[in-house]
């Protein structure tokens, strides 16, 4: 993906979202945006995170970008970001988000993964490695 700045790319992801879960993209945005006003969800090494929690959903739902070229997200680090993992979930999950969320940043922690994440070719060996 392509975006100039953080808002723009939250805007995309949540157009994109929309058509996954039964609800609108200004919803989406507006609940991303407000959890990155909390910090950012930029956890440094050029990865971010944004995830939030919203009602009318049944099930955990993720997105995953590779950016070209990384922009500024605040990140922790100050680094600009260009690997970005997107997790929506039900507002009614518990410990499900934090779970979740946990799993992913493990997975990105692990830096033969983003390496290997940042030169995939193709969309089906990036899904498969982040699901192995």
């Amino acid at each position: 993906m392509r975006a100039p700045d953080k808002i723009t790319l939250l805007r995309d992801l949540a157009q994109r979202a929309s058509k996954l879960i039964p609800l609108s993209s200004t919803d989406i945005f507006a609940e991303l945006s407000r959890r990155e006003e909390l910090g950012s969800t930029g956890i440094g090494g050029g990865v971010a995170i944004p995830h939030a929690r919203f009602p009318g959903i049944e099930a955990p739902v993720a997105l995953a970008a590779r950016l070209k070229p990384p922009i500024n997200f605040d990140a922790i680090d100050g680094l600009p970001v260009d690997l970005l993992f997107v997790l929506l979930v039900p507002s009614s999950a518990s410990g499900d988000h934090l779970n979740a969320l946990a799993a992913v940043s493990r997975k990105l922690r692990e830096r033969s993964i983003v390496d290997q994440l940042r030169t995939i070719k193709d969309a089906e060996g990036f899904y498969r490695l982040l699901t192995e």
